[in-house]
């Protein structure tokens, strides 16, 4: 599914304003077998989401910063995809308030600075990701063409062996630009 997700808009609807970028990398999670994975603490009351349906967003924290992951396995199974950065669309201006300033190619380039761009909290833990409402993922109009670039995952100490972080190729909106 993370593959799947590159190239759809992140959406975000804020005190009547919608705010969007389109999806430019991305990090898989795996339901078993993944040390890195947030399934390895059990399904407590911070990670009751990822166990939720395909579709739930999953608003968890990471230090200091708010994540997002889409929950993508089977209900109880905890499967998702981090959603590390974007291509700002819209709302750009109320995104570079929310970020303090910012140069657009870095606006939501990694998961921290994503979710501070779009205002995503663990307000919206839980919030289906389908419905088209305060938060979403839609598929763009029009498909763009694009190469998708695979490596290992970043910001992480376990499990950075696996080739779970899936880019659009070239695209200069990237937490990190390299990928091998």
């Amino acid at each position: 599914m993370a593959p799947r997700l590159l190239g759809c808009l992140l959406c975000r609807r804020l005190e009547g304003e919608l705010l969007a970028g389109r999806i430019v990398e991305v990090e898989a999670y795996l339901a078993k077998g993944d040390l890195a994975s947030h399934q390895q603490r059990g399904k407590t009351a911070a990670t009751q989401s990822l166990y939720g349906e395909p579709g739930t967003a999953y608003v968890h924290r990471n230090r200091q910063h708010h994540l997002v992951d889409a929950v993508t396995g089977p209900r109880d199974e905890a499967g998702a995809v981090l959603l590390r950065a974007l291509e700002p669309l819209a709302g750009i201006e109320k995104m570079v308030a929310h970020r303090g300033g910012a140069d657009l190619r870095r606006l939501a380039s990694g998961p921290g600075n994503l979710c501070l761009a779009l205002a995503i909290t663990r307000k919206l833990d839980g919030h289906d990701l389908t419905l088209g409402e305060e938060l979403w993922i839609a598929a763009p109009p029009e498909p763009p063409a694009f190469g998708v670039g695979i490596g290992p995952r970043i910001g992480i100490s376990r499990s950075t062996e696996l080739a779970l972080r899936f880019v659009i190729a070239g695209s200069p909106f990237l937490s990190r630009l390299s990928v091998p």
